[in-house]
């Protein structure tokens, strides 16, 4: 991990960045347009990056909370250039368990990532969780 920085800097995220990941190989956003990446990113509670030696955005993740007890991650990403490094695992360790939102509740949505949550507790929700789907 030496050779990447992470931070939680918003400004410093390249956007171009996040954008090109997210509308080309996410398969949970890419419905979504230039203007929505760019309304989720100004709206985000917390953002965190991941950087090469270059500067260059290499992972990304944002969250949105209401400060105080619950957050939801969110838009989790590591170049595939850069992936077996561990920069998903810091990525998600900086922003749950290093940031002001250690002792939130936490939420995601993954299709394929549950041995990577996984390892940050969370689990499967219990009975008293209910969520309303999307509608697209």
């Amino acid at each position: 991990m030496e050779q990447y920085e992470l931070d939680d800097d918003p400004e410093r995220v390249d956007r171009d960045a996040v954008w090109r990941y997210l509308s080309t190989d996410a398969y949970w956003g890419r419905w979504r347009t230039r203007e929505d990446v760019e309304k989720q990113i100004d709206g985000a509670w917390r953002i965190v990056g991941a950087y090469d030696l270059d500067g260059r955005t290499v992972g990304f993740a944002r969250a949105v909370s209401d400060g105080v007890a619950f957050a939801y991650l969110a838009d989790v990403f590591v170049d595939p250039s850069t992936r077996g490094h561990g920069l998903g695992v810091a990525l998600v360790k900086l922003m749950i368990d290093d940031g002001p939102g250690r002792d939130f509740r936490w939420t995601l949505h993954t299709a394929d990532a549950h041995g990577l949550y996984g390892r940050f507790g969370f689990i499967r929700p219990d009975a008293t969780y209910l969520e309303r789907p999307s509608r697209r």
